[in-house]
C-alpha cells in the first residue's frame, strides 16, 4: 500500500504508546486559530490583494531557506531569479527556475524546509506527489493555475489560514500605509506592525544615516543631537501604537545592555553624525540602547523583543551583490548571564515590562536562559529561532528549558517567516511536535492527559496570546 505524501501522523514518535497521545493531543489544537505576534510578510501583499504572479515569486524568490539550500550545493542565486542589488540581469523564466528547483528538491531531505514544503504543496495545492524532475512543471501549472483564482487571492487565504494576528516588522521610519489600508477594509483577523529600530541603532550600518534622515522625516523632528534622537524613537514607538503594535523587535549581534550616562551617549552620537564612530562606539551606544529600548517599554507597554547571536552577511561577496537577507547570516556564541544583568536588574521585576528573548546559541538553554526566564517575571523565551525552526531544535528546546523554566515562561510558537503560504505549515509543524513531546511526558506519568490538553492549548495559542497581550 502506498504511504500517502503527507501522513497524518507524522512527525509523531513511532512508538505506539506515545503516538496514540499525541495523535489524541494535536487533534484538539490543529484547528485553533493562528497567532503569528512576529513575522516578516510583506503587509502590502493583503492591502493590494493583488494574485500571487506565479510558483516562482511565491514559494522560492522571497524564501531564503530556500535558496540559502541550493547555493550550498553550487547553484548561483542568479538563477534563481533572486534580485541584485544593482540591478543587473538575473534569470527571469520562471517555469525554467521552478524546475531547477524540482531538480533538486531532494536536497531538503530530513530538513524543516521540506516539511514545509510538503505541506504547503499538499494542503494548500492539492499536490499528492513530492516534487521531482518528472513532474516539475507539471506541478508549477497546477500551482499556476490555482493562484488565478478567487480563492487563492492574499485575502482569501488569510482566511483559509484561520489567521486571527499576523505581525508585520516594521522600519523606524515606515509610514505604515498598507497597515492604514487594512484598517480601511478589515480582514477576517488582525495585521498589525512591529517597530524595528536596528536602521538607526546600528551607527556602522552603511545607510545609517540616510536612516537617520528618514527618521527625522517620519517623527517631525529636527535629530542633531542624542536627546533629539531619543524623543524621535519614543514619537515613532508612539505612533506605531496607535497603528496597532503590541512589539518592538531587535536584531542584535550581543545581548550586552549598559546604559551610558548622557554625556557619553551624546559624545558617541555627535562621533556617528560626524562620520566618525568606531566599532567599539557602535558596541557601547547598541547595549545602551537596549537600555533605552527596556526604558521605553515598561512606558509604553510595547512588549520588547531581541533577537541575538547572529553575525549578518557572513558572506561579504553575496551581501554586496545581493544585499540583506539572503541566507548568509550564521549563529555565533552568546553570553546571556552577565550581559542581560543591568536590563533585568533595572526592569526585571518591574510588572509593565515584557521582555522575550530569542536566541541561536542551543548552548545557553539549560545554562542561561530557563534559569533567567525562571526567576524574573518580565522575561519569557522565544520560540526555537530560524535555524532551530526544526523538527528537532523544537524538540531540543523544550528537553532543554522545561524543567527549569517550566512551559509558561516561553511564549508559545512565532513563525518568523516572510513567506506567506508558509505561515499554516510552520504552526502545523509546532504543534505536532508540542504534541508529541507533552504525548511523551504523559506516557512516562509525569503529566496526566487533562494537564497535557491544557499545555498542547497553551502552547499553540493561549502563551502567545498572553504575551504578547493581543
Amino acid at each position: 500500500m502506498k504511504e500517502p505524501f503527507l501522513h497524518p501522523h507524522r512527525f509523531f514518535d513511532p512508538d505506539p504508546s506515545i503516538r496514540r497521545i499525541a495523535v489524541e493531543l494535536h487533534a484538539s489544537v490543529e484547528k485553533l486559530p493562528i497567532l503569528s505576534p512576529h513575522g516578516h510578510v510583506d503587509a502590502r501583499i493583503l492591502a493590494e490583494n493583488v494574485p500571487f504572479p506565479d510558483p516562482t515569486e511565491l514559494i522560492i524568490i522571497p524564501d531564503h531557506y530556500i535558496f540559502r539550500m541550493l547555493y550550498s550545493q553550487g547553484i548561483p542565486l542568479e538563477r534563481l531569479g533572486v534580485p541584485t542589488v544593482d540591478g543587473s540581469p538575473v534569470e527571469q523564466d520562471h517555469r525554467k527556475i521552478w524546475q531547477l528547483f524540482a531538480e533538486s528538491y531532494h536536497f531538503f531531505a530530513g530538513t524543516p524546509t521540506a516539511a514545509w514544503l510538503a505541506y504547503e504543496l499538499s494542503e494548500l495545492f492539492g499536490i499528492d506527489e513530492p516534487l521531482g524532475p518528472t513532474n516539475g512543471l507539471a506541478v508549477y501549472d497546477r500551482i499556476a493555475e490555482r493562484l488565478r483564482t478567487k480563492e487563492f487571492l492574499p485575502r482569501e487565504l488569510f482566511a483559509r489560514f484561520g489567521i486571527e494576528v499576523l505581525a508585520t516588522t516594521d522600519g523606524p521610519a515606515d509610514s505604515l500605509e498598507p497597515h492604514r489600508r487594512l484598517r480601511e477594509r478589515p480582514l477576517s483577523g488582525r495585521v498589525i506592525p512591529t517597530f524595528r529600530p536596528d536602521p538607526v541603532v546600528d551607527l556602522m550600518r552603511p545607510s545609517w544615516r540616510r536612516e537617520l534622515g528618514a527618521l527625522s522625516k517620519a517623527s517631525g523632528m529636527e535629530i542633531d543631537s542624542y536627546r533629539s534622537y531619543i524623543r524621535a524613537i519614543e514619537e515613532r514607538r508612539a505612533y506605531f501604537k496607535e497603528m496597532g503594535a503590541v512589539a518592538t523587535d531587535q536584531g542584535v549581534e550581543s545581548p550586552a545592555a549598559k546604559r551610558l550616562s548622557q554625556g557619553e551617549a551624546e559624545g558617541i552620537f555627535a562621533r556617528a553624525l560626524r562620520g566618525e564612530a568606531t566599532a567599539e562606539d557602535t558596541a557601547r551606544f547598541t547595549a545602551n540602547m537596549l537600555m533605552e529600548m527596556a526604558r521605553m517599554s515598561a512606558e509604553d507597554g510595547l512588549v520588547m523583543q531581541i533577537h541575538p547571536g547572529s553575525l549578518r552577511n557572513h558572506n561579504s561577496r553575496l551581501f554586496q551583490r545581493f544585499g540583506l537577507d539572503k541566507g548568509a547570516d550564521i549563529p555565533i556564541a552568546t553570553e546571556y548571564t552577565r550581559s542581560l544583568r543591568e536590563l533585568l536588574n533595572e526592569y526585571g521585576n518591574d510588572p509593565r515590562f515584557s521582555l522575550v528573548v530569542f536566541t541561536l546559541d542551543e548552548t545557553t538553554y539549560s545554562r542561561e536562559l530557563a534559569p533567567l526566564a525562571g526567576h524574573y517575571p518580565a522575561m519569557k523565551l522565544g520560540a526555537s529561532w530560524w535555524f532551530h525552526d526544526s523538527l528537532q531544535g523544537m524538540t531540543r528546546f523544550r528537553e532543554q528549558a522545561t524543567e527549569t523554566a517550566g512551559f509558561y515562561n516561553t511564549v508559545g510558537f512565532t513563525d518568523d517567516t516572510r513567506a506567506f503560504p508558509s505561515i499554516p505549515a510552520r504552526h502545523d509543524l509546532s504543534r505536532r511536535l508540542d504534541a508529541n513531546f507533552l504525548a511523551g511526558l504523559v506516557a512516562r506519568h509525569v503529566i496526566g492527559m487533562e494537564e497535557a490538553l491544557t499545555l498542547a492549548r497553551a502552547l499553540a495559542y493561549d502563551l502567545a496570546k498572553r504575551a504578547y497581550r493581543l
